[in-house]
């Protein structure tokens, strides 16, 4: 019998700093779970190797959807622009309240 998804908690977008200095963006229900499979060697391609990561900043979702927007219009951001996001207090729930109003302009 599968869980439903609703009922397994919220999704966070989470941003992250590589052991090489580069950053990484992924989504996650358990971020703490999903970093640790990343410093395993087990995450996105792109983290192997790069470990151990450091979260920077985090962002809770009411949807993976919404996860997948906020994640996607974080890796469009330049270098510059992702830290100051972790340097600017609730900089990644801008990016979320931006993402939100433009999902809901095209429903």
């Amino acid at each position: 019998m599968s869980v439903p998804t609703s009922s397994r908690g919220p999704w966070h977008v989470y941003l992250a700093l590589c052991a090489d200095g580069t950053l990484y963006c992924g989504i996650a229900r358990d971020v703490g779970a999903r970093i640790a499979e990343h410093d395993a060697g087990k995450g996105a391609r792109y983290t192997r190797g790069r470990g151990p990561l450091e979260v920077l900043a985090t962002q809770r979702c009411r949807s993976q959807g919404l996860a997948l927007r906020i994640e996607h219009a974080v890796k469009r951001l330049t270098r510059a622009e992702k830290l100051e996001l972790v340097n600017t207090p609730a900089g990644l729930r801008r990016i979320a309240r931006r993402v939100r109003r433009t999902v809901s302009l095209l429903r």
